[in-house]
């Protein structure tokens, strides 16, 4: 079984790779045409809410108690899939 302080490390580097793949699509945004730029932008803006979601989700597993850290991972679990899969959708966009 994964350690507590472990899986709030792995989840932190994630979360650090989905940003720089985030900054990547804002760059390709940017260089869009302007009306493409604005969709770009919203899909961007969704991003980035769910990267915050993220963020609370994993706040949320830094303040469990140690008997309860394993039940709000599954919560944890669930928010990076979401930003996984919104991100890989927005990547399919992008190209």
């Amino acid at each position: 079984m994964e350690s507590r302080q472990a899986y709030q490390d792995k989840m932190k580097a994630r979360l650090q790779e989905w940003q720089a793949k985030i900054d990547v699509l804002k760059a390709k945004a940017d260089q869009a045409q302007a009306e493409q730029k604005i969709r770009y932008h919203e899909e961007i803006e969704s991003l980035r809410a769910k990267q915050q979601q993220m963020r609370a989700r994993l706040d949320e597993l830094r303040a469990a108690g140690e008997g309860a850290w394993e039940e709000v991972k599954s919560g944890v679990e669930s928010a990076w899939q979401d930003l996984e899969n919104a991100i890989e959708r927005a990547k399919a966009k992008f190209k």
